[in-house]
């Protein structure tokens, strides 16, 4: 008969792979966390072209600091898609109209909803005229992003 005394002070062997799956996963977060910080510390194209297009025209400064400001980017990218169209793809579609920026304008203060599918743009009342139509002159200038 064995004594239970020594069943305490002689544990059966643990598995290797335990080991070796602790360490992998710990592996596979610390790579994860480092390319969230990668990506988020690099500067993106998108940005670069909004950069280069304020050294170019130095009067719309304001407006992209009033759409930075405002909620603008919670549902517009620059060239991407979010929840409403990108800027680019707004500057594409009212290169051709007259009043582009003053229609963009009202369309800053007013909302809408439909004109780019059933996607709703809330109202912004909170922006004045001339605060919107600075923005609208930004969001005009908007041009795709050169591949380099």
């Amino acid at each position: 008969m064995t004594d239970p005394i020594d069943d305490e002070e002689n544990y059966p062997p643990r598995p290797r792979w335990i080991g070796w799956l602790i360490g992998l996963v710990m592996l596979a977060s610390a790579l994860g966390v480092a390319n969230i910080g990668w990506r988020i510390m690099r500067v993106s194209s998108a940005e670069q072209a909004t950069e280069a297009l304020v050294q170019k025209h130095p009067e719309l400064a304001q407006g992209k600091k009033l759409v930075e400001q405002s909620d603008c980017m919670r549902c517009h990218g620059w060239d991407r898609k979010y929840v409403g169209p990108s800027f680019v793809s707004i500057a594409q579609k009212h290169e051709a109209q007259s009043d582009a920026q003053t229609y963009l304008a009202g369309k800053i203060r007013a909302g809408s909803v439909g004109v780019w599918g059933n996607v709703i743009m809330p109202r912004h009342p909170q922006i004045s005229e001339e605060q919107s139509l600075l923005m609208a002159a930004w969001v005009l200038s908007a041009q795709p992003v050169q591949a380099d």
